[in-house]
């Protein structure tokens, strides 16, 4: 088993380096300012390919998921807010529409999605339907040539500057539980449509957005998938973008962490650097171990899933290990640099809150350890 990158991702993830120091780290302070990720910047991002796909004879091919979970952990040292609307774009949108797009679908959306100038997010969470994907009240009224949408979407990341979203509905409202629920493809500019941007205070500078439905008609050819299968469709997506979220939140350990180390080797407190005290260097050294533990169990993870293998049961892993991880480092990082941590635009500041933020997308820490559960019983059984 070789546990080395391919020289390929390598010189990928330099080259990716090199632009973020350029193109995203003297602009993130601004965009924090103005809480808001310019769509130039998926734009810069598509013309160079890293936004998942790359272009082939037939068509747009979807990279592998180990390269992208390794440059999701790059954009996350720097921007962890930055790196959860790249998130959206690649492992939500655009990846709804691969999983269950219609030729057509794809056609008309995919090859511009991928190029940065179509932005997808996705819509299913609501007030009563958040870990309990099911529970949502949206409804879709059928109508001739199409549907009627009525309802709710309450925390929508990159709902603010997209131009589509992937939105789950009720269907069918007297069916079983598993087939009450499709997935519709829905135009944001489409009449009855409005969006509410919300003041949150973790993953700046994305937004979060209320998209509201008042009467929107979605025409027939926007079904994505099948009809009745939306919670399946929909946590098929999650299952996906749990690998990139752990890379997500395994960048933000990174980036705290090296922030923490960097700080402690500089800082003196009672005549003595902060590092050299042996009840830090002995968390410097746990937390080193630990991270890279993680890592090798989302690269496990994008192994088997770029294989082809059952990879739930390792996503569910991956996520519980690097938010974990992530949370523990990003708080004693701050505690390392005392007041100057409470500080909004201190670079410090944005990791602990934006680890708390990576414990709640694509499942809660108690699903994902539901999840692990149920597959471990399932291969003990």
């Amino acid at each position: 088993m070789d546990f080395l990158l391919p020289a390929e991702i390598m010189e990928e993830r330099k080259r990716f380096e090199d632009f973020l120091r350029e193109r995203l780290a003297p602009h993130v302070a601004g965009w924090y300012r103005e809480r808001m990720v310019p769509r130039s910047f998926f734009q810069e991002l598509g013309k160079e390919g890293w936004l998942a796909f790359d272009q082939g004879k037939e068509g747009p091919v979807e990279q592998p998921v180990l390269k992208q979970s390794v440059l999701m952990e790059e954009l996350a040292r720097i921007s962890p807010g930055v790196a959860v609307a790249v998130l959206v774009q690649i492992s939500l949108g655009t990846k709804g529409l691969t999983l269950f797009g219609s030729e057509a679908q794809k056609k008309a959306h995919l090859e511009s999605a991928i190029l940065g100038n179509t932005l997808i997010c996705l819509g299913n969470t609501e007030p009563t339907a958040g870990s309990d994907v099911a529970n949502i009240s949206l409804n879709a009224e059928k109508v001739d040539g199409g549907w009627v949408l009525n309802g709710t979407k309450g925390y929508v990341t990159n709902g603010n500057i997209s131009d589509i979203a992937i939105i789950t509905a009720v269907t069918g409202p007297r069916a079983e539980r598993s087939r009450r629920m499709s997935m519709f493809l829905v135009d944001l500019s489409s009449k009855g449509i409005s969006r509410k941007k919300l003041n949150k205070q973790v993953w700046i500078p994305s937004d979060l957005t209320r998209l509201q439905f008042k009467d929107v008609f979605v025409p027939d050819e926007n079904l994505l998938g099948e009809h009745g299968r939306g919670l399946q469709q929909v946590l098929e997506i999650f299952t996906n973008s749990r690998v990139t979220i752990s890379a997500l939140a395994l960048g933000t350990a990174v980036g705290a962490f090296e922030l923490g180390v960097d700080h402690a080797r500089k800082r003196e407190v009672f005549g003595r650097k902060i590092a050299d005290y042996q009840a830090k260097s002995f968390e410097i050294a746990d937390f080193y171990s630990r991270i890279e533990a993680a890592r090798l169990v989302l690269w496990k993870t994008c192994w088997n899933k770029d294989r082809g293998g059952d990879f739930r049961l390792d996503s569910s892993m991956a996520k519980y290990l690097t938010v974990e991880i992530a949370r523990e480092v990003g708080m004693w990082a701050a505690d390392l640099f005392g007041a100057a941590s409470v500080i909004f635009e201190h670079p410090i500041h944005k990791f602990p809150m934006d680890a708390w933020a990576a414990s709640l997308g694509e499942g809660t820490q108690d699903i994902q350890k539901l999840i692990i559960f149920r597959e471990v019983m399932k291969r003990l059984s």
